[in-house]
């Protein structure tokens, strides 16, 4: 059975360790990312007309900040858009893929006279989402809810898992997380590893930060969860 270390933070980690484990895959957690969300007062959304949320721990953030689940929101992809009608929000429409196809959903729902953009942001953000829509007379109003703090090393377990030949491949989702992955891996001391490794990436951004030398490389068709594991299937 192979086994695949997942380095998501351990809220996105636990529901993809579920559905590999039902494709007979053995994972190892090991999250590049510490989420911390930040408190503050309720959000003021009444000229909000739209929330923009680019990932899952974004409207983990900005669930904690308003009570309001009316507003109408437009998620970069399925993951993130199942997470906000899991939280209660009431009109949730996915863009099905990065934040450039999240820009092109806001430019067929959302009209720049109708109010404000709200992007529940991270310390982080892939893409820059007011330089795409300000030009065409959209106003973003981008609110860092949380900070994402990389980890400081791999733990021993993972480390140890890696130089024994326990892991067969890496999945990863951002080139952030990816650019990391190797730092750690090289400051383990774990370089000559990475060709026995095979890089499951959700997008091509990914695979390019993720450099070269692995064992192989395999890239999601579309850059969502359920691609990425029917790519995970069928290797």
């Amino acid at each position: 059975m192979p086994t695949l270390l997942i380095t998501r933070p351990e809220a996105d980690a636990a529901p993809l360790i579920r559905r590999l484990d039902e494709l007979g895959i053995d994972t190892i957690a090991a999250p590049l990312l510490e989420i911390d969300y930040l408190d503050g007062p309720d959000l003021d959304v009444e000229t909000v007309q739209a929330m923009l949320l680019t990932s899952a721990n974004g409207v983990r953030a900005l669930a904690r900040r308003t009570e309001r689940r009316d507003i109408p929101c437009l998620a970069v992809g399925d993951a993130t858009a199942r997470t906000a009608s899991d939280l209660g929000f009431l009109s949730v429409a996915s863009a099905g893929g990065d934040v450039d196809d999240l820009a092109r959903l806001v430019t067929e729902r959302c009209n720049p006279k109708k109010g404000v953009l709200l992007h529940a942001a991270g310390s982080v953000s892939a893409g820059d989402l007011a330089a795409m829509l300000e030009p065409q007379g959209y106003k973003v109003w981008r609110e860092m809810l949380y900070e994402a703090r990389t980890a400081t090393v791999l733990p021993s377990e993972v480390a140890e898992a890696l130089s024994n030949g326990g892991v067969d491949g890496v999945v990863l989702y951002s080139p952030r997380t990816a650019t990391h992955f190797r730092h750690l891996l090289s400051a383990a001391h774990l370089d000559d590893r990475l060709d026995a490794l095979t890089l499951f990436a959700l997008s091509n951004n990914v695979l390019a930060a993720a450099g070269e030398g692995w064992a192989g490389t395999v890239v999601a068709a579309h850059p969502d969860q359920e691609s990425l594991l029917e790519a995970v299937r069928t290797c």
